[in-house]
């Protein structure tokens, strides 16, 4: 049985013709990561504040996905959704309201909005203010989502077990 109806999916394939603030963004002044072990999805969010009426607000905000395409879809809406509220705001936001003209997600793609919102979250929360994973030796403006993915940190040693061995 498909969850997804064709209405959500007309509405996700619209969001993924013309994707909002995709990539990097140089100079931001958050960054955040977020990946889920379940389903291989990693996604990077990118900040930059402006002063707007005395108050710190999201001037800009951009991503990059490793994940499906309810993700990226739901990462390109939120981005839009955040800018100009305060990161207290933004961090209010539920993740149902992450996915904005999306609509309710079916139950089996509610997760691609909670990667949206712990990428949103690490970026955001006062307590990480460098919520950042960098790739060994790069610089922070130019490491990428990738670099993380594929080069671990010192000390980081993988061990891939045979079929059928337990560690």
């Amino acid at each position: 049985m498909n969850l997804m109806t064709d209405d959500l999916q007309k509405r996700i394939q619209a969001a993924l013709a013309n994707p909002q603030n995709m990539g990097e963004m140089a100079n931001a002044d958050s960054v955040g990561t977020v990946g889920n072990a379940d389903c291989g999805e990693m996604l990077r969010l990118w900040v930059k504040f402006k002063e707007q009426n005395g108050k710190r607000v999201i001037d800009r905000a951009t991503f990059q996905s490793f994940g499906c395409e309810t993700a990226i879809a739901v990462a390109s809406l939120a981005t839009e959704l955040i800018r100009g509220k305060t990161a207290e705001e933004a961090l209010a936001l539920k993740t149902g309201e992450l996915a904005g003209e999306l609509g309710p997600l079916p139950p089996m793609k509610i997760h691609c909005a909670q990667l949206v919102e712990g990428a949103l979250r690490s970026a955001l929360e006062p307590q990480k203010p460098q919520a950042k994973i960098e790739a060994p030796g790069a610089p922070a403006s130019g490491s990428t989502l990738l670099d993380s993915f594929s080069k671990p940190k010192e000390g980081v040693k993988l061990v891939f077990l045979e079929p059928g061995e337990k560690n």
